[in-house]
């Protein structure tokens, strides 16, 4: 028998996360049911750093974030963020879109011709406008999951792979989980299993949260020269983005088709179809995809994170639900879930923190 003081169930960055900040005052082991943390959502993302992309409870955490991307300390020894920058675009019919997006705090309005400057495949003549958010930035996502799992290991805590759990049950006060890597216990259960996290509540006996996993596709293609300059760039009616990486540029059709917890897989079709209003929005003839990939993310039907207690069983704690945004948010969210824990006061305030409460299920 493997005990511990807190036992998490997914070993993507909000579990590694909340490990690593639990781990200094607590004894941390995290269940991961693929080969190595970071398999599925976590290893996907697009992972840049958008301080107005979300709601309002996701823009708390973003703001709530930001100072650590910023300024990462023993998280990391080189910096999280890299300068990037996100323009989007408005065709004809999004006038109001534009207007809106235009008012967002550190968001410039851009003429067709400034976004084209910016970003020269454009089609001048598709363009109404365009709103730029210049402090945008890529993330680092091998360093930040690297710095939380070397924290926690530092601490002692530990990462066990292949180790799903197929069976959960509350016994004398601990929660017991039996997985093929062995049984564990603990009084505290943090299910922070991404797309899985309705399946391991269910197991578990605890009212599920309505979790919905969503597709999300991309396709690599060849970059046309210059690109590493561009800032993320895309529609403003998230249909479609496209970003510079590693040398090519990564095309999606921001699809968000529900499937079930899976490892994910690309719809061609969709796919096709993503890269034809890229096409129709720039002078790229896109003639060879290199590579394609799929990811989940996983939303509630308010579209806000799941943190908290459960409210119909001792010691179950929910860290789900973040969508596209558990990469930007998981610096406040990992600390978050930490700190209510281990019964420390939260630094958020008192409306997002019941924002993100599951109480709101009940």
């Amino acid at each position: 028998m493997n005990t511990a003081d807190v036992l998490i169930i997914g070993g993507g960055i909000a579990g590694i996360g909340a490990a690593a900040h639990l781990s200094p005052d607590a004894q941390v082991i995290v269940l991961e049911r693929e080969t190595a943390p970071g398999t599925h959502s976590t290893g996907r993302s697009a992972a840049i750093f958008v301080l107005n992309y979300g709601n309002t409870v996701l823009k708390a955490l973003n703001a709530a974030s930001e100072p650590v991307f910023r300024n990462p300390g023993a998280l990391s020894d080189g910096p999280l963020l890299r300068p990037r920058g996100e323009l989007l675009l408005a065709g004809e019919g999004d006038e109001a879109l534009l207007a809106d997006a235009a008012h967002a705090t550190g968001i410039e309005r851009l003429s067709p011709r400034e976004a084209v400057a910016m970003v020269p495949v454009l089609r001048h003549a598709a363009l109404i406008g365009a709103a730029l958010e210049r402090d945008a930035s890529d993330i680092d996502v091998d360093l930040l999951l690297g710095g939380f799992t070397r924290i926690l290991r530092r601490h002692g805590g530990k990462i066990v792979t292949k180790a799903e759990a197929t069976d959960i049950e509350r016994m004398a006060g601990r929660w017991r989980v039996t997985t093929p890597a062995g049984v564990f216990e603990a009084p505290v259960l943090v299910n922070a299993a991404g797309a899985w996290a309705d399946v391991v509540a269910d197991r578990a006996g605890i009212r599920t949260v309505g979790l919905r996993p969503l597709r999300r596709s991309a396709a690599l293609i060849p970059a046309p020269e210059g690109a590493e300059s561009w800032p993320l760039f895309g529609s403003l009616q998230e249909d479609w983005y496209a970003k510079p990486q590693s040398g090519k540029l990564m095309v999606s059709p921001a699809d968000e088709d529900p499937v079930e917890p899976q490892d994910a897989w690309p719809d061609d079709m969709v796919l096709a179809e993503g890269i034809d209003r890229f096409e129709r929005m720039t002078t790229v003839k896109v003639t060879r995809v290199e590579r394609t990939w799929a990811g989940l993310r996983s939303f509630t039907a308010d579209r806000t994170p799941v943190a908290g207690f459960a409210p119909d069983a001792e010691g179950f704690f929910w860290l789900a639900g973040q969508g596209g945004y558990g990469i930007q948010t998981a610096p406040a969210l990992s600390q978050f879930a930490a700190d209510r824990i281990a019964g420390r006061a939260p630094v958020l305030d008192a409306g997002t923190v019941a924002a993100l409460s599951p109480e709101r299920f009940t």
